[in-house]
Parts: C-alpha cells; structure tokens; sequence
C-alpha cells in the first residue's frame, strides 16, 4: 500500500510538470525528426548560389583558402611593391579594403553579409597612419615567418611577439583582419587560430589529425573543437540533427541528462559569442552531414544577433562570410512567445534595459530579419512587452525541464522559425 502511494505521488509529480501531458511517445516524434533530416537533406542537395554567379550592380570583395605556399607568395608580392615604391622616392601605403558598415551589404539570394569593393590607402608617412601602417608590415613579417616554418600560432601568441608595438591585442587582432583582406584568403589560411572555446557531443565521429574521435564517450564536457580545423575530417553520423546552443549552461544540462540519446542528434556550443572555430566546424558539419540546424539561444536581443552571426556572418568578417556561415539554421527557442505559451512566471522574466530595446530596434533594420517574418514578429513582440529571459528560465520548472518537457514537444510540433 505504501509503495502504490508513493508511486502516486511520483507519477502526479511527474504530470504536474507544464504540458508534459501533450508529449506525445519518443517513436511519434523521432518519425517527425526523420521526415525533417530527410527534407532538409533533400534540399541541401540542391547546389548553393556563389557571388560570382549573381550579377550584382557592384563588385564584392571574397577571399579564399589558400596554401601556405600561396599565402607566402602573396606576401612576397606585395613587399616587393613596397620595395619599388620606397626606391622610386614615393615611400610606401598599405592599400587596405574598408571592413566599415557602410562597405557591407546583405545579399538575400546568398543569405549572408558580403564586403564590397572599396578600400583605403594606410600611408606610412603620415602621422595619423604611421603607427597602424607599421602594425600592418610587423603582422606580414610575423605571417612569413609562419608560411616558412609551416606551424599554427594562437593570436595572443600574435600578440606578444611585439606587446610594445601593439600595445592591446585588440589591435593585433583588427590588423590579423585586414592582413587575411589584403592578401586575399581566409584568416585561418594564416596559420593563426584563436583558442579553443566550443565544445561539441553527441552522435558524431571525426579524426582529428589522424585520431578518432567519438563524441559519445567524451562525457559531460564533450570534445573541444579544434582550433585549426584543417586536421578535422571524415564525419561519420547517424544523427537527425545538429542543436546550436549559446550558452554552457544549456549544453552542460542536455549533454548529462544524454538527450542526444533520446533523440539522436549532435550537441554544439561556442559558450557565448560564436568564435571562428566553432563557425568553420558547425558549417563543415552542415555541409558534410547534410543535418538541419536547430539553435537554442536566450530570449533576448542579444541571443538572435549570435543566431544571426552563425546565419549570416559578422560584419566585422563579412570578407570571408562564404566559409563562416551556415545556411538555413532555424530558431527553435527560447522565443519571446514562449513566455506566455509555456507559462514561465514573471519572476523569471527580466525587463529590457533602453539599451536591449535599441538593440532589438536596431535588428528590426536589419535585412536579414526582415526576410524572415517569423523573426520579425517574435522581435517585435519582444521590444512591445519590453521582457527577456535566459535558457536558465525553464528550470523554474525543474532542473531537466529543458530537456523532458520543452525540447521534445518543440521538436513534436516542429516549432521552429
């Protein structure tokens, strides 16, 4: 008798939990997951449009990944210029392309954001260029250096060759930019990599340099996605697909409770902003595996302009946007309409600050939202009732409501955007 009463209140416990009652069986959903891979592959199949082929009214600058072999040859060409124009009694500038917003343009038909075709001059002998102008020669020194003993650095490596000169490593890291710009080909061409940061688990193999990896077996904290991806090859996968998270918090929760057991699927996170890395690793996964990408961020201003990046580029690397963006990501959640849909209280809402507000206004400029109604109406929503909230929202709820309840009935009703 006692056994039948606490079995009761576990069972009544487990009901009280918001619209678990509207789950349906795993089997129902994994066959809606299996129709979703299926379509999606079907579509990714189809071949994907390239800037050379649209006849824009405008010339666009690409880069493109090119051997150390190139990268050096192109470094010595242009010092060679420099050369010349030292010895004709001209001195020497930089001809660096303008990475500012107004040389950007969102292209619908590619989805992503591309540079147009202007540059400007970085004189040496001026005093307002004269200090970036020798930042800019340091850096081509330092990237020859690296073609010739053909090795990876990190940027702060970068960075500390010569603190003096740069002084912050923001500084190193913008020129690193213009360089990769100048020379035409993408900055992981350079043979300099950003720490590792992103993380990924779940139902995915992959060698890395040579090695097999399996992200089942890498427990809770999963496999740190390498920062020269170059050595990442041969993805084999069963999953149905790939979940985007921007926070750790989220990643850490579904990576222990397995969810990509229960549903089969490949877990990644970069742990906040999107660093290159995990950009080049979740679009070879996309390319390779032919998966659909789902995105779970915060549902705030902040979350959609991460989802954005992934999407479309950051515009502070829209040169090399072709190798960075992953087409056709959908947004799952958490949405502003989640809040009321799923009943999360008050107290876990937070107010927008006027400076969240801007941001959402901001966005609402944007092209790449207005060709997604969905997205326009969710951000409308959000800067009307002023409210945001984290991921973290749902643990009101329960600590594994994220993964029992809200995650499985999104994908059952395929509530994506």
């Amino acid at each position: 008798m006692a056994d039948s009463k606490k079995r009761r209140r576990t069972d009544s416990t487990g009901d009280s939990l918001p619209f678990k009652n509207k789950l349906k069986p795993d089997s129902v959903i994994l066959e809606t997951l299996k129709d979703f891979s299926t379509s999606s592959s079907s579509s990714s199949a189809t071949k994907t449009l390239t800037l050379q082929e649209l006849s824009l009214p405008f010339a666009c600058r690409e880069v493109a990944d090119l051997s150390l072999s190139s990268v050096q040859s192109n470094i010595e060409s242009l010092v060679l210029k420099i050369a010349h124009s030292i010895l004709s009694g001209q001195g020497f500038s930089f001809d660096v392309p303008s990475r500012s917003a107004a040389n950007q343009l969102y292209v619908p038909e590619l989805d992503r954001i591309v540079l147009k075709e202007k540059s400007s001059l970085r004189p040496f002998a001026n005093i307002s260029t004269v200090r970036k102008s020798a930042i800019t020669a340091r850096i081509i020194q330092l990237i020859h250096q690296l073609c010739i003993k053909g090795i990876h650095v990190t940027k702060r490596d970068l960075f500390y060759t010569d603190v003096k000169l740069f002084q912050d490593q923001i500084q190193s890291d913008a020129v690193l930019d213009d360089v990769s710009c100048m020379l035409g080909c993408t900055r992981s061409s350079l043979n300099v990599v950003a720490a590792e940061k992103g993380v990924v688990v779940g139902r995915l193999i992959f060698s890395d340099n040579g090695d097999m990896i399996d992200c089942t077996k890498m427990g809770m904290g999963g496999k740190a996605i390498p920062p020269n991806i170059d050595r990442v090859g041969d993805m084999q996968s069963d999953a149905l697909f790939i979940l985007l998270v921007e926070k750790d918090a989220a990643y850490m929760r579904l990576a222990e409770d397995r969810f990509y057991n229960r549903f089969p699927c490949i877990i990644v996170t970069a742990k906040g902003q999107p660093d290159v890395s995990t950009r080049l690793f979740l679009r070879k996964m996309k390319m390779e595996l032919k998966l659909p990408v789902l995105a779970l961020v915060d549902s705030d201003p902040y979350g959609l302009k991460i989802l954005s990046v992934y999407g479309c580029g950051s515009k502070n690397m829209s040169y090399d946007s072709a190798h960075l963006t992953t087409p056709d990501i959908k947004w799952l959640g958490v949405r502003p309409s989640d809040l009321d849909k799923y009943k999360i209280p008050e107290q876990c809402r937070l107010p927008m600050t006027e400076q969240d507000i801007k941001t959402g206004k901001d966005l609402l400029e944007e092209d790449f939202v207005k060709k997604n109604p969905g997205w326009v109406e969710e951000l409308t929503l959000m800067v009307k009732t002023k409210q945001k909230a984290e991921i973290q929202a749902l643990s009101t709820f329960g600590f594994q409501y994220l993964s029992e309840v809200y995650l499985p009935l999104k994908l059952q009703q395929k509530d994506w955007l």
